[in-house]
């Protein structure tokens, strides 16, 4: 049973992350975690509670995604773009910074998965239609996935795995947000400045002010008998007030996550209103949805935990558990350093989803005092989020977003990726796990 379960999970992981014949992830993570049950290393009475552990999460991220593909019928993203070549004004520099914001903001209203398969193609897009070269083109794709990516950290919310590993630490989103905001977001601005000094001297100077064709979206954001009456102001009002909206909801989650509310009622009914305002303005019903909304990730989200747990079921937390505790049990900046640079290592050797996931189980069970349990957690997603960077094959984020430059004609290596993560992304990991700990510190005085 051990030597087939850990053979199991490293060829799982082969598989998800060589994807054969582009494979969805989730077909390796469902064998792989029926072999899991099959062996023994995982009880029915596992399941259960396994179930109960994603089943928040999975319904979370699904309807955010649900609302993502919504605002897409909007024409809201090829607008953001469009607004992005103006508000530049024909300045390289600036194109970059604006890039980046709309990234980070893309992951906090919706989530990293999501930001990297909606910004990334319309960006390609937008850079194309600029006429710029390659090398010029590299540097706003390139930032913008590795911000969209890390950009989960600050918030729970904003990935499954983060959500799922809340659960498992009994941790609120209200919680998570105030300990974690701060210190990720400055982390972030540190990481975004170093990618700015690393390509200045690569970033045009003069870009063109208005790209033709770019807004192209599948479906007008008003009724298609007034489509010709639309003028520019009443476009940008409108979909000023659906980002409003996905604002609000977005704030309902922290609202409910204060008030002991599942956040995933919350969620459910923002997509559901947005779904409902948008079968009102463009007479679209609801049920294309069954056929654009990616289910697989809750497949795969419950086979690679069922995978995971079979792990824990063997011993392999509790090896951690000793190898770690004396180290994260030393003080509160250990915890937080030593967490964040072991699950950075782990990401990128394993993929991030696994290895917050092992990480997490590893932290409840070394019986820590709370402050260095949640020091300790949030120091394994800022290595999850972030520190998983260093290598495309650390996150199925970046992997994605590697398929989709190369699909848009954009030339990027693995070695031109490396050569870039190796300058940024260790520098802004230490430097977010450090001031986490300065954070936490001063906001609860060391006690919880």
């Amino acid at each position: 049973m051990f030597w087939i379960t850990i053979f199991t999970f490293l060829m799982t992981l082969v598989f998800i992350l060589w994807r054969p014949k582009g494979i969805n992830e989730a077909i390796p993570a469902t064998i792989g975690a029926i072999i899991i049950v099959l062996c023994g290393s995982v009880s029915l009475q596992d399941l259960g509670m396994i179930t109960e552990t994603i089943s928040g999460a999975a319904i979370t991220i699904v309807a955010t995604i649900v609302m993502a593909n919504v605002l897409e019928s909007f024409g809201f993203f090829h607008w953001a773009a469009e607004k992005l070549a103006e508000k530049a004004k024909g300045s390289g520099i600036r194109l970059f910074w604006y890039v980046n914001l709309l990234c980070f903001l893309m992951t906090l209203f919706f989530n990293n998965d999501g930001s990297i398969l909606i910004t990334t193609p319309i960006l390609v897009m937008l850079l194309n239609n600029m006429g710029l070269k390659n090398q010029q083109k590299v540097p706003y794709l390139l930032s913008g996935a590795l911000i969209a990516t890390a950009s989960s950290a600050p918030i729970g919310v904003s990935n499954i795995v983060n959500l799922i590993a809340l659960k498992i630490v009994h941790m609120d989103l209200y919680l998570h947000t105030a300990m974690m905001f701060v210190p990720a977001s400055l982390g972030l601005l540190l990481l975004t400045w170093l990618l700015f000094l690393r390509f200045k001297k690569v970033l045009p100077k003069k870009i063109p002010t208005r790209v033709k064709g770019l807004t192209q979206p599948s479906y007008h954001p008003l009724k298609p008998s007034i489509v010709e009456h639309t003028t520019v102001k009443e476009r940008s009002k409108f979909m000023r007030n659906v980002l409003l909206f996905v604002f609000a909801v977005r704030l309902s989650l922290f609202a409910a996550s204060f008030l002991n509310i599942p956040i995933s009622i919350m969620a459910v009914i923002g997509s559901l209103i947005l779904l409902g305002w948008r079968w009102v303005h463009l007479k679209i019903p609801p049920n294309d949805m069954l056929k654009k909304t990616p289910w697989y990730i809750i497949v795969f989200a419950f086979s690679m935990y069922v995978i995971i747990y079979g792990l824990n079921n063997i011993g392999l937390t509790e090896w951690l558990v000793q190898f770690m505790h004396p180290l994260v049990s030393g003080s509160l900046l250990y915890a937080s350093v030593l967490m964040g640079v072991l699950l950075s290592i782990l990401s990128n050797i394993f993929n991030n989803h696994p290895a917050l996931m092992v990480g997490t189980l590893t932290l409840v069970q070394m019986n820590l005092d709370s402050l260095t349990l949640k020091i300790a957690y949030l120091a394994t997603v800022i290595g999850s989020d972030m520190g998983s960077l260093l290598l495309p094959m650390g996150t199925l984020a970046t992997l994605m977003w590697m398929h989709i430059v190369r699909k848009g004609k954009v030339k990027i290596t693995w070695w031109e990726y490396i050569k870039i993560t190796l300058a940024v992304i260790p520098p802004a990991t230490l430097f977010t796990l450090v001031i986490l700990y300065y954070w936490v510190y001063w906001l609860f005085g060391g006690v919880l």
